[in-house]
């Protein structure tokens, strides 16, 4: 609703009344008091891309919860918050580092296609691939949600604080309402369109109008959903009422999923796939994501370069990075895919003599003008079930949110959660008031391939939540969104701190550029022109304008000197926060 000078004020009385009955101690807590902040703690660190959410996430830690406690209490959060990135309408990847048994595990809670999902549903009835804009929205664009039910298996793994505990910070916020930033207002100014489809313009889109920057948002219909959740458990989303409601809204915009397919849903628990660079221990996420199988394939592939010795805003630099990202990308269109289904070559991407035969067509002061798939089968004992097969590059690269938590016993969360584009489908479930995910857009429209859709089958991903690990010890968290963005903004963060040593908060305000191997390299904000026009007489193409690429949260543990840092990327308006001083609680 709108708000005038009155509304203004009882915003205000809310607020205040919202922040009372979830209290943050000044002694205990350190905001970033600016957009890139560096916060220090001594007993935990929470690092989001919502000060809400991060407000929440710290007084579950300075009340004595573990990381897996403030983890799951953020997603909640973020869910009220931030309903254009993620919620239990969604997926994502939440890697776990429990320092009682010091290993890392990932509750993989990926979005599965229903069982009437079909290698062709994406084709229209001339084997035509239906444009983006229109299957985006569609209910076939809709996979199983996978994120409520990781929550609740990460919390009966590792947790020491109950659901109903978790999810109430979220009911209120929901309930009371909260003041909306200018990202959530962008978000719905930019996408009104299809918001004003579905039941979503009732809450985004008030007397037809979208809600701007400062006018306060109240949903009453997700504060009811998540009471009932709190009250039965994810049940009630997977076999129940919620889940009714949802296949009936899918059905009604053309989909095919039913109750059995969120009955039959259940994440996966899975291992990470691991790197060494420079004596470093590298944890990231395997397939059914190509963030970290791809991460290390560039981070090696950059090794025999010693990046580092070039400036960081060099052409040099520049161009080496594009280089390895067309190359890396280039191998994951064609070969990355979820395991359950096809054979993906993860030993043969990353065996050195495919990378070293990969990085002799890196040639300094010339771009490769025709970059191809490598053949990494030639080092693998398996043969592959599928055909390469070339996709249109139609999909609108999407968004979702990262954030990362450290406790004072030593765990770690890294957790990338999403709906896939802002809003997802732009579906909201009547009566229920959260958003539907469009990620089986991240399957390849065209079938034939290692991602071609298929029922049950999980689409590929590019999340890429990574801990880094220095003499056994995790030493930084990282993470971002972005689509297929997400795999460079993580690489050129990690590159900045280790091989730059840089600070964690410019190595993170540090400009950035993407390209994968059929376009035009992006790039940020503050790249000299000199280097860019160097770029361009070695032969790359340059995006005209700038633009901003990824939101890395991150946390940096100093282990001699006790000390947390946390760092919330200044493309969005995240908030880290610094616990300083223990509560009561158990390890577990």
């Amino acid at each position: 609703m709108k708000t005038g000078l009155w509304g203004k004020y009882v915003a205000v009385l809310l607020m205040l009344t919202l922040i009372t009955m979830v209290p943050v101690a000044k002694e205990t807590a350190a905001w970033s008091k600016k957009e890139g902040a560096e916060a220090t703690g001594t007993h935990g660190m929470v690092s989001t891309s919502h000060p809400l959410a991060s407000q929440v996430g710290a007084d579950i830690l300075e009340r004595g919860g573990n990381a897996i406690d403030a983890a799951v209490a953020i997603q909640f959060a973020l869910n009220v918050v931030e309903p254009m990135m993620s919620g239990i309408g969604g997926g994502g990847f939440m890697m776990v580092y429990d320092a009682g048994s010091q290993e890392v595990t990932i509750v993989n809670s990926r979005e599965r296609a229903p069982a009437g999902a079909t290698p062709y549903m994406f084709l229209d009835e001339n084997g035509r691939i239906i444009p983006f804009a229109v299957r985006s929205t569609h209910g076939n664009a809709v996979g199983v949600p996978g994120t409520l039910k990781g929550l609740e298996t990460a919390l009966e793994k590792w947790g020491s604080r109950s659901l109903e505990q978790l999810i109430t910070p979220s009911i209120r916020l929901a309930e009371k309402g909260f003041e909306v930033d200018r990202q959530l207002a962008l978000a719905i100014e930019e996408n009104k369109e299809k918001l004003s489809r579905t039941a979503a313009k009732d809450v985004f889109l008030p007397d037809g109008e979208p809600l701007q920057e400062g006018d306060w948002l109240i949903q009453r219909d997700l504060a009811h959903t998540l009471k009932l959740i709190r009250k039965h458990g994810a049940a009630i989303f997977y076999d129940g009422e919620i889940g009714e409601a949802i296949a009936e809204t899918v059905q009604a915009f053309g989909g095919s999923m039913t109750i059995d397919d969120l009955k039959s849903y259940d994440v996966t628990i899975d291992q990470p796939v691991y790197g060494e660079y420079k004596g470093l221990q590298i944890a990231s996420m395997p397939p059914p994501s190509s963030g970290g199988l791809f991460l290390l394939q560039m981070i090696k592939l950059l090794e025999g370069f010693d990046i580092g010795q070039y400036d960081p805003r060099s052409v040099e630099k520049y161009h080496l990075l594009s280089e390895v990202m067309r190359l890396a990308y280039a191998d994951r269109a064609a070969y990355a895919g979820d395991p359950e289904f096809v054979e993906v070559p993860m030993r043969g991407l990353l065996h050195p003599d495919y990378i070293k035969e990969r990085q002799e067509v890196i040639e300094m002061g010339s771009v490769n003008p025709d970059v191809q798939p490598g053949d990494p089968w030639a080092y693998e004992e398996a043969e592959p079930s599928y055909a390469v097969v070339d996709q249109e590059e139609d999909r609108i690269i999407g968004e979702t949110t990262h954030f990362t938590v450290a406790d004072r016993w030593g765990n770690v969360v890294s957790y990338t959660s999403t709906i896939e584009q802002i809003f997802g489908t732009g579906i909201m479930v009547p009566g229920y008031g959260f958003m539907l995910n469009n990620e089986l857009t991240d399957f390849d429209a065209r079938p034939g391939g290692a991602n071609e859709v298929q029922p049950h089958k999980r689409p590929l991903s590019s999340m890429t939540p990574t801990i880094v690990f220095k003499d056994g010890k995790p030493v930084l968290t990282l993470g971002s969104p972005g689509g297929p963005t997400i795999i460079a903004s993580v690489l050129q963060v990690f590159l900045n701190v280790f091989d730059y040593d840089m600070g964690l908060r410019k190595a993170i305000a540090e400009p950035r550029i993407y390209n994968n191997h059929t376009s035009a390299t992006r790039w940020e904000e503050g790249m000299p022109e000199e280097v860019r026009n160097a770029l361009i007489e070695w032969g790359h193409r340059l995006e005209t304008n700038p633009s901003s690429i990824g939101n890395v949260q991150s946390i940096f543990i100093d282990h001699e000197q006790g000390l947390y840092y946390g760092v919330a990327d200044s493309r969005r308006e995240g908030s880290a926060i610094g616990i300083s001083k223990p509560g009561k609680g158990k390890r577990k």
